[in-house]
């Protein structure tokens, strides 16, 4: 059984940045595409940044291009989306989630199979 679970969200002033991490646990890390997902209430999952099993790919929507970066750490069973910039329409609850198997990125939240509990983010103006 896979196990995800997310920290490093928190309040912090627009213009800030943070880092948040996801820690997997499980056998078959390296396995498994990751992306970072987030939810504003009154607002459908969206996803925010992708990478594939080994880190060769990644994907962005524009509204995070060159501000959000993901990265994984296959020996730590670890991902990362580090945030800079971040904005007000930022906040919101962020979700890793894992997809076992594949080469791509992959951006739909149908596609996971496992998803970590959330952790809040909150920009002030």
């Amino acid at each position: 059984q896979v196990q995800l679970v997310e920290s490093g969200g928190g309040l912090v002033q627009a213009g800030g940045s943070l880092r948040l991490t996801c820690a997997v646990s499980g056998r078959g890390f390296s396995d498994y595409a990751m992306g970072w997902f987030r939810q504003a209430p009154g607002k459908e999952r969206e996803c925010v940044a992708a990478i594939s099993v080994i880190g060769s790919f990644t994907w962005y929507p524009d509204s995070v291009k060159g501000r959000f970066t993901i990265s994984r750490d296959n020996g730590k069973n670890t991902v990362y989306l580090q945030m800079n910039s971040l904005k007000p329409e930022d906040t919101a609850v962020y979700y890793c989630a894992a997809r076992r198997g594949g080469p791509n990125v992959w951006t739909l939240s149908r596609a996971y199979d496992y998803w970590g509990q959330g952790t809040q983010v909150t920009v002030s103006s």
